[in-house]
């Protein structure tokens, strides 16, 4: 009997991602919280719901407004960056006591109140992307073909505050590098007394051009995509204030790191990076970051003069990781800032005082009075929601708000707290005043057909988080069974958690079809301190790739089913890189792969993310020469299916041609599927669920996957609804 059919509902649920509430803003006093979220589990249409009193009610519904126009191509470039997978309401904004929220439907401007009253249209100069109302809520700022424009709430008095000077450049929008790497989606903030804006002025025509089409559609020209490469130049960004009166102000920063900058190999103490930017209660906060990743500096603006003054230096002889949400300010000024703990874990410092050894900070959440909101771990596996208050003491008094083994986020305003929760049985959104639970925001995200059923495991001398999957309807000592690793192993991103996602239920989709799928967490992984994230410092295969290896000889001695002589790896992005690095290096362990969007010559990613690990390619050629796909194309003997959205502006699809011609012209026969349209996600339906049973064929031609007793019959696709008290 046929499996269920978990593909198709993968596909058809964009990853299980569609029904769950996402975006939460918690108003100052706690009463208010919005959020966008689908009807259902299949619904790929976003609406703005308002969570008051214990009950749910929608503020904004796409169909009942009407049709809108395209989505214009700065907020499709947005939503590309950000993996934005749905439709309709995407995203959104409010002033300061969250009473009026204003957000785009293809590039019209809609704006609600949450007392009541449908959504109004607001006319526009054109077509408006990341629309922001004024802390007031009297204006909303937006940017329109690269201009930065305020409008009144009541559609009146529509101006340019600044508009670009040439054609590459903008006001208002974060440049590649900032929204792909550093996680800075934005690029203008309200002054607290909504006189004026800090905004972000990006010319990008020093950055090469690259040129992205479609081959599947001849007749559509080209599409200029400004990339900066490693090695290239980086799109220039300043900063300006933009008074609502018409004047204007520009931020003096400096040009580099004045003092406290290591020396290495290769240094560059150029400030070419503005990873964050605030404006609160105190004033304008900014920090800078140097190109070669070494120095962070915190500058607070006067948004009288235009001038900075430095607050904090920090170095690394490395590089400087940056952690979210900081730096910021408390009510009383402190500063928050990264901070190391003993032990190489990634803390906070907050005045005189830190978080304590152990204790891995992941990102800060938010700050109501004196208290900070942040996530951390101290296993490694799991996230939790912690709060931390200034005392005179090293100490100070720190807690711990989520409970029981998942991944824990939060959303804080007042005395609420909208806990944020993945676990190992799905997700569940629960609100909290005071500490105690009032009440759930419903998750209508489908089950899937195919449940995951992780062993997790801690393996070899280096102690590495694994999770083994093996079939439903294995019975150990009843046969060998092909091993299949799908990691990504790759900086930024952990998949050995005790949650399910979408990657724990495609694992068992594999497993059933007749493998043990084992998935690790290495170095270069973050959750284990800065030891383990900087050991892929000036090598980004070898380490990651050893510890694959280690992984699976250590699973296979406690698990002997475990047959190392069919070992496949499959895996995206980096962990498609790896995937071509494993049957590259290793053709002794690994016997097939399938690799998705795989950055094939380091040299072609983008400069903050791969000058970080590997430094400028000029200078350590060595280091991009050893870590290249392409230089070691003719050491391939095993099967290789190369995967690649011919759309794809993140990795962009000369990477999967480059590495195909250099393998044919090594004579090393090789598969290639190309995905005409796709992004670096995919996110059609078609391609996504088709694309997972052509992996399964691929892999099974090669590794021959034991056949399992008959499955169960599928399960419908049912709504796993968590209703509202």
């Amino acid at each position: 009997m046929d499996s269920p059919d978990l593909p198709r509902q993968f596909a058809r649920t964009r990853r299980f991602s569609l029904g769950v509430p996402r975006g939460f803003t918690v108003s100052p006093d706690g009463e208010r919280v919005l959020f966008v979220r689908s009807a259902a589990g299949d619904d790929p249409v976003g609406r703005l719901w308002l969570y008051e009193d214990g009950a749910e009610r929608m503020l904004a519904d796409p169909a009942a407004l009407g049709g809108s126009g395209p989505v214009p191509e700065a907020e499709r470039v947005r939503r590309e960056r950000a993996r934005e997978a749905s439709q309709g309401v995407v995203a959104f904004a409010t002033d300061h006591h969250a009473r009026v929220a204003a957000f785009t439907l293809g590039g019209a401007l809609w704006l609600v109140e949450t007392d009541g009253g449908p959504p109004r249209r607001i006319r526009t100069a054109g077509p408006a992307v990341d629309p922001r109302p004024s802390p007031d809520g009297t204006l909303v700022a937006y940017v329109c073909g690269g201009a930065l424009r305020v409008v009144g709430a009541d559609g009146s008095g529509d101006r340019a505050l600044a508009e670009p000077e040439g054609a590459e450049v903008t006001y208002g929008l974060a440049d590649h590098v900032a929204a792909e790497s550093m996680g800075r989606q934005r690029g203008f903030w309200w002054s607290p007394g909504s006189d004026a804006l800090l905004v972000a002025r990006v010319d990008a025509s020093p950055v090469r051009v690259w040129w992205l089409s479609d081959p599947a559609r001849p007749e559509q020209a080209p599409r200029a995509v400004r990339y900066p490469a490693a090695g290239t130049a980086n799109a220039v960004t300043s900063l300006h204030i933009l008074r609502v009166d018409g004047t204007r102000t520009s931020v003096v920063t400096p040009e580099r790191a004045s003092e406290h900058h290591g020396a290495g190999e290769w240094t560059d103490d150029a400030f070419d990076y503005v990873p964050t930017v605030r404006w609160d209660a105190h004033g304008p906060l900014v920090t800078l970051q140097t190109r070669d990743q070494r120095s962070v500096h915190v500058l607070e603006v006067d948004p009288e003069t235009g001038g900075t003054r430095a607050l904090d230096h920090l170095s690394d002889p490395a590089w400087l990781e940056l952690m979210p949400g900081t730096p910021l300010r408390l009510d009383s000024g402190r500063l928050v800032r990264l901070g190391e703990a003993p032990g190489r874990t990634r803390g906070l410092r907050v005045g005189d005082a830190g978080t304590p050894r152990g204790l891995q900070v992941r990102e800060v959440l938010a700050a109501t009075g004196e208290r900070l909101w942040f996530t951390a771990s101290t296993e490694p596996t799991e996230v939790h929601v912690w709060s931390f208050e200034h005392a005179d003491d090293q100490a100070g008094d720190l807690r711990q708000l989520s409970e029981g083994p998942g991944v824990h986020t939060a959303a804080v305003g007042g005395d609420t707290v909208v806990l944020d929760s993945r676990t190992p049985d799905g997700q569940t959104v629960t609100v909290l005043r005071g500490g105690e639970p009032t009440g759930r925001i419903a998750v209508y995200a489908e089950e899937p057909v195919v449940s995951p059923r992780p062993r997790h495991l801690t393996l070899g001398e280096r102690e590495l988080r694994s999770a083994l999957y093996l079939p439903s309807w294995h019975e150990p000592g009843a046969g060998k069974l092909p091993v299949l690793l799908c990691p990504y192993a790759g900086p930024g991103i952990q998949l050995v958690v005790h949650a399910r996602g979408w990657w724990t239920v495609v694992a068992q989709w594999f497993a059933e079809q007749g493998y043990a799928v084992l998935i690790t967490d290495g170095r270069g992984t973050p959750g284990r301190g800065d030891d383990w994230s900087r050991a892929v410092h000036g090598d980004q295969l070898t380490p990651v790739l050893d510890d694959q290896v280690d992984a699976l000889h250590a699973a296979a001695e406690r698990f002997p089913d475990l047959d190392l002589e069919r070992v496949g790896i499959r895996g995206w992005s980096f962990g498609g890189y790896l995937a071509v690095g494993a049957v590259l290096h290793r053709p002794d362990v690994f016997h097939a792969a399938v690799a998705g969007a795989a950055p094939s010559d380091l040299r072609l990613y983008d400069t903050h993310w791969k000058e970080r690990y590997l430094g400028h390619p000029d200078v350590r050629t060595a280091a991009y020469e050893n870590c290249s796909l392409v230089a070691h194309a003719h050491r391939l003997r095993r099967p290789l299916m190369l995967v690649h959205g011919m759309s794809d502006d993140n990795v962009l699809p000369v990477h999967l041609l480059r590495l195909s011609s250099a393998l044919l012209a090594a004579g090393r026969p090789h598969s290639v599927l190309p995905l005409s349209g796709a992004s670096h996600l995919v996110s059609q339906e078609d391609q996504a669920a088709n694309l997972l049973r052509c992996e399964l064929d691929f892999l099974s031609k090669h590794l021959s996957p034991s056949a399992g007793p008959a499955q169960a019959p599928a399960r419908s696709s049912t709504r796993a609804q968590v209703p509202s008290p």
